[in-house]
């Protein structure tokens, strides 16, 4: 109440707070209008890869809290239900834990015609098991070793598939996961691994640069998704794959993505601070 007294007693803080509903308004309707048009674009693209049995697959990789819930959401909301799966997988079971560690990925990899995101994926291996101790040093060695030779088989099959990696600073992860314990919406989001997730944020960077330069190759290349500003990043993230893959009736400069936002990874990435520190 205080603070709407202040207002109302202030003229040039009530304008002001009036400009920015203006201005905020503004910015949500524009953010609305382009998100359907991509929207729009992706419905087009899985039409022709429908009718021509692509493959899609894309892998969304990140810190907690870096916005691949919501961009998965945003991505597969008008898509065809039929031809469209997202993959969120659990803690392995036992059995799963004794067989290859790539075998539980497979069964979930598109068929003729199918777009499928892994929301987290095969990459568990290099971020959290490896920093949080679920896996051995030389089992994280060898998946580093052998993750490229198996993304080329799959993309020898004839799998087309994009790697993103979504990056936030410090102190937006941490506002973001502070909002998760406040908000009653995101209660199923919260998990114990949040707060290790700001503890344990240098161990986690560690863990990025390698895998980055170890498994960023010619045939299955990393982007980077700058996703401090959430907007953006789900905008650009969507306008990276568009522009990336042919369909028909493609609005190119619509696709046309904002590289200040994504761009693919080069190793020089690591010292000029376009990943957060």
């Amino acid at each position: 109440m205080a603070h709407q007294t202040d207002v109302a007693d202030d003229p040039e803080a009530a304008a002001l707070a009036d400009e920015k509903v203006v201005v905020d308004g503004s910015e949500k309707k524009r953010y609305k209008s382009q998100l359907r048009a991509l929207q729009v674009e992706l419905v087009k693209l899985q039409r022709s890869a429908i009718d021509r049995g692509d493959k899609i697959l894309i892998l969304l990789e990140g810190r907690d809290a870096a916005g691949k819930d919501g961009s998965v959401k945003r991505i597969v909301e008008y898509l065809s239900p039929r031809e469209t799966r997202v993959v969120a997988l659990g803690r392995p079971s036992d059995r799963e834990r004794g067989a290859w560690y790539f075998q539980r990925y497979v069964a979930h990899l598109p068929s003729l015609g199918e777009f499928v995101l892994f929301n987290r994926s095969w990459y568990n291996r290099a971020g959290v098991e490896h920093v949080l101790g679920f896996c051995s040093n030389e089992e994280h060695k060898e998946f580093m070793q052998s993750v490229p030779k198996f993304e080329e088989m799959l993309v020898n099959s004839g799998t087309t598939l994009f790697k993103y990696y979504l990056d936030i600073c410090k102190d937006e992860q941490r506002r973001r996961l502070a909002d998760r314990k406040h908000d009653p919406l995101k209660q199923w989001k919260t998990s114990p691994v949040d707060d290790v997730a700001i503890e344990q944020w240098n161990a986690y960077s560690e863990a990025r640069d390698a895998m980055l330069l170890q498994t960023h190759t010619a045939i299955a290349p990393w982007h980077v998704v700058r996703a401090d500003n959430k907007r953006a990043a789900r905008l650009n993230l969507m306008r990276d794959i568009l522009s990336r893959l042919h369909y028909a009736g493609k609005k190119k400069k619509l696709v046309r993505p904002d590289h200040s936002v994504v761009f693919e990874f080069k190793p020089e990435d690591l010292e000029t601070g376009r990943l957060a520190r």
